[in-house]
């Protein structure tokens, strides 16, 4: 078992969307989901380094977005708001997720945040209540603090756990950043799949509803999406895009598509995992 402390190298792994069906829409807005999350190996990374003054400092900014907004900085506020802790921190992020990939990485950075300055402040905040609080800094937050592959229902906060059959993953990550609010916020964005029981779901079963509109508006998503299809037909994208990705049972299959991926084109692997390498802690 690892022992995680202040001199850890804290994981933010990514998620792909193995299906997601929006089941309609509340009255403020939020979009109502189905969804399956699995993790991978592919992950942002996380350092941290206590302070003494309070202060929450964010070493390496993220250019373009400003130090209060970024989500690692608002979530150290958010627990030490909810616990009244002092201490404070310096946190040091290792990119290696694009913004507007739909790979769930800002959401991700913020429930690592949370679950490691849980463990380091020791304020005891339980799993659920943690979850709770991550719901405030966005809807895929939860899920990475939950830390199981799971059928998510609601806004993305109801949890039915699955196991999943182990596979590799082949991502293809367009040269764009689609903005989550341009793709749900599309009039003509399919708002009515119907309902499925979680324990209905089998691997393989569904598609994403947000990938019609994203190829629409985005041209360079419809384009990767073809080209993997050739391949793998079942292959679909992940959130609401960019990346768009293709399932195989074995490594070898997957990496002799990786291996006719036109100039030009960003692509990479990654194995599924069983949890989130924090589910334990």
């Amino acid at each position: 078992m690892i022992h995680w402390n202040w001199q850890s190298e804290w994981p933010a792994p990514a998620k792909l969307n193995l299906f997601l069906h929006v089941v309609g829409r509340r009255a403020d807005g939020y979009h109502l989901l189905q969804t399956v999350f699995r993790f991978i190996d592919r992950a942002d990374l996380l350092r941290f380094a206590p302070r003494s003054d309070g202060q929450i400092f964010l070493a390496t900014p993220t250019p373009g977005v400003a130090p209060e907004t970024d989500l690692t900085v608002r979530a150290a506020r958010f627990l030490q708001e909810a616990t009244g802790s002092k201490q404070g921190v310096t946190i040091q992020l290792t990119k290696n997720l694009p913004m507007g990939g739909g790979l769930g990485g800002g959401s991700s950075d913020a429930a690592t945040v949370l679950l490691a300055l849980n463990h380091l402040w020791q304020t005891g905040v339980s799993r659920n209540e943690l979850e709770k609080l991550g719901l405030g800094l966005g809807a895929d937050v939860p899920v990475f603090i939950h830390g199981r592959n799971t059928f998510a229902e609601g806004v993305g906060e109801s949890f039915n756990d699955l196991t999943l059959p182990d596979a590799s993953y082949l991502v293809l990550q367009p040269a764009v950043n689609v903005p989550t609010a341009t793709i749900f916020g599309a009039p003509e964005l399919k708002r009515d799949s119907a309902i499925i029981a979680p324990a209905d779901w089998r691997y393989g079963y569904g598609h994403n509803d947000l990938e019609a509109v994203a190829c629409s508006h985005f041209p360079q998503v419809a384009e990767s999406l073809a080209w993997l299809r050739q391949y793998a037909p079942k292959a679909m994208m992940t959130g609401s895009g960019a990346c768009v990705f293709a399932g195989f049972a074995q490594r070898a299959e997957a990496e002799a598509v990786y291996r006719k991926i036109p100039a030009g084109v960003s692509g990479w692997l990654a194995n599924g995992l069983a949890q989130h390498p924090l589910s334990e802690l």
